[in-house]
C-alpha cells in the first residue's frame, strides 16, 4: 500500500510538472534554407538571446517558459530585418519569407493580439501625420515658412490627439502587458506627478515587468529635477575648452534660464532650433538666454549645427553621446530635452516645445 501510494505521489508530481506554462512557438519560412533563427529581446545596450533554432525545411520549433508577456524579436541570422511580437506561455504561430520576416504573421499571443488592436487604435492618425510631415520637408526645402509653420501646428495637434489616445488606452487596461510600453512611449512628455499617478493605478501583477521597474526607478530621479526643485548643479567645458557652471548662468541679468538638452544628429532638435531662436531674439533683452548642452561626439558636426542653425547662446559638451554627465543628472533619455530655470535657480518648465515655450517666456516675463 505504502509503495503504491508514493507510485501515484510520483506520477501526480509529473503530471503537474507537465502542465507548467511554457511556450511553444512553431514557425514556418517560406524562402529560407538551413539557416539559424535567433529570438532575442531588447534590453539596455543591445539583445539578449533567449533561444535559436535550425530551419529545417522551411520549418523550426522553440520551447521555453519567459516570466511574464513580453516583446521579443525573431531574426534570420545573418539577415536585417525582423519580427518584433508578444511572445507569452502559450501555443504560437509565426509564418513570414525569410526576405521579409518582419511583416511575418503571428497566431496564437493574446497579448500580441491586443497589441494588434492597440496599434490600429493609432493608424488613422499616423497615416494622416506621414501625410502632413512629408508636406512640411518639402515646406521646408522650398523655404515656405509660413505653410511649415502652419502644418507644424497641424503636427502638434495629432500628437496630442495620439497622446490623449495612449492615456486612455492605459487608464482602461490597468493590468494589460500592454500598457507599462504604452507608458513608456508617454514618459518623455509625463511630469512627475502624473507618471507617479498612472504607476500607482498599474495592477501589481505589473510589478515584474522590466519596463515599470524602469519607470519607478526613472521617477524617483525625475523627482529631484521635477517642476519646483531647484536645478542641481554641473560644469562643462565649451568648445574653447573652457570650464563652465550652469549655476554662473543663472540671476543678475538672466531672469530665465533654458537649459537646453540636443545634438546634431538629432533630427527633432534641428527641428525645434528655430523655435528657440524665435523665442530667444525676442526676449533675450527681457532677461530670457539658453544654455545648451550637446550630447554628441563629434566636436566638428557640434560646431557646425551651431553656427547652422545660428544658435548664439552659450555651448557645453563633454562630447560623449549618451554618456554625458549632465543628461544623466537630469534624467534625460530623450532629445531634445530642456527644463526651464528662474532667477533663483528653481526649475519653472519642463520639455517645453513650439508654441508652450514662447507662451510660458511670455506668461513669466511679462509679469516681473
Amino acid at each position: 500500500m505504502k509503495k503504491t501510494f508514493i507510485l501515484l505521489l510520483v506520477v501526480a508530481v509529473a503530471a503537474a510538472c507537465a502542465r507548467e506554462p511554457k511556450f511553444t512557438l512553431t514557425g514556418t519560412i517560406d524562402g529560407a534554407g538551413n539557416e539559424t533563427v535567433v529570438l532575442q529581446k531588447r534590453i539596455p545596450g543591445g539583445y539578449q538571446v533567449l533561444d535559436s533554432a535550425t530551419i529545417e525545411n522551411g520549418t523550426f520549433k522553440m520551447e521555453g517558459v519567459v516570466d511574464y508577456p513580453q516583446m521579443v524579436n525573431l531574426v534570420i541570422r545573418g539577415k536585417r530585418g525582423g519580427l518584433n511580437f508578444y511572445i507569452e506561455n502559450s501555443e504560437i504561430t509565426i509564418n513570414g519569407h525569410a526576405d521579409s520576416l518582419y511583416m511575418g504573421s503571428v497566431s496564437g499571443s493574446a497579448t500580441q493580439a491586443e497589441y494588434d488592436e492597440y496599434k490600429a487604435l493609432l493608424d488613422g492618425s499616423n497615416a494622416e501625420m506621414t501625410k502632413i510631415y512629408d508636406s512640411y520637408r518639402m515646406a521646408r526645402m522650398d523655404g515656405n515658412e509660413e505653410l511649415a509653420a502652419s502644418l507644424e501646428k497641424e503636427i502638434e495637434a495629432l500628437d496630442i490627439k495620439q497622446t490623449e489616445i495612449k492615456k486612455e488606452f492605459i487608464a482602461n487596461n490597468p493590468s494589460s502587458y500592454i500598457a507599462p510600453a504604452v507608458l513608456g512611449e508617454l514618459a518623455y512628455y509625463l511630469e512627475v506627478d502624473e507618471m507617479e499617478s498612472i504607476l500607482n493605478k498599474f495592477d501589481t501583477t505589473l510589478n515584474k515587468v522590466q519596463t515599470v521597474i524602469a519607470l519607478k526607478d526613472r521617477l524617483v530621479q525625475l523627482k529631484t529635477v521635477a517642476v519646483g526643485q531647484k536645478a542641481p548643479d554641473f560644469t562643462l567645458n565649451d568648445a574653447d575648452g573652457n570650464p563652465i557652471s550652469l549655476s554662473s548662468r543663472i540671476g543678475g541679468d538672466t531672469k530665465l534660464l533654458l537649459l537646453d538638452f540636443w545634438a546634431a544628429w538629432c533630427g527633432p532638435c534641428r527641428q525645434e532650433n528655430p523655435n528657440v531662436v524665435k523665442v530667444w531674439k525676442e526676449y533675450n533683452k527681457k532677461g530670457f538666454d539658453v544654455f545648451g548642452v550637446s550630447l554628441d561626439r563629434s566636436r566638428e558636426d557640434w560646431l557646425k549645427a551651431i553656427q547652422d542653425d545660428n544658435l548664439t547662446w552659450t555651448h557645453v559638451s563633454d562630447l560623449k553621446y549618451w554618456d554625458c554627465a549632465p543628461a544623466k543628472q537630469y534624467a534625460v533619455n530623450a532629445i531634445p530635452a530642456n527644463f526651464l530655470i528662474d532667477a533663483n535657480g528653481v526649475i519653472v518648465g519642463h520639455n517645453l516645445r513650439g508654441d508652450a515655450l514662447a507662451e510660458k517666456v511670455k506668461e513669466i516675463l511679462d509679469t516681473k
